[in-house]
């Protein structure tokens, strides 16, 4: 049984490399944190609507690099704050490009489809510290 295991955790990974990666790589150069609370996060038809133009914006976005799109986690630890709806996070290269990707026709539309679905939206900013 431990070498079948031995075996199992050692080829995992190894099957893992052989698939090909579709992600972007995490630019550490500056990060855009939105924790957006919808007014009715029960609601399915404004979830799916915040989704579908969350996903075309990003789709869209000429200056985000890579984005994170989550929603909280069951929270065991009083530290943890769960009581938003979504978190959106969004690297780019730079704080200029981040200033363009906040006037881009992608995001002002967004805002324009949504902001009539969240009742607060709270955006932490920051640039990668380098050892």
């Amino acid at each position: 049984m431990k070498k079948a295991a031995f075996i199992l955790l050692f080829t995992l990974p190894v099957l893992g490399m052989a698939q090909k990666s579709t992600a972007k790589e995490f630019d550490a150069s500056f990060a855009h944190s939105v924790y957006f609370w919808l007014k009715h996060p029960d609601s399915k038809e404004d979830r799916a609507k915040f989704e579908a133009s969350l996903e075309q914006f990003l789709q869209n976005s000429k200056y985000a690099k890579t984005n994170f799109l989550g929603t909280p986690p069951n929270a065991v630890r009083e530290v943890v704050d769960d009581s938003f709806t979504y978190n959106l996070i969004v690297t780019f290269e730079s704080a200029e490009a981040q200033q363009a990707y906040q006037e881009e026709d992608a995001h002002l539309v967004f805002i324009e489809e949504c902001k009539n679905l969240w009742e607060k939206v709270v955006v932490y900013d920051a640039i990668g510290v380098t050892p």
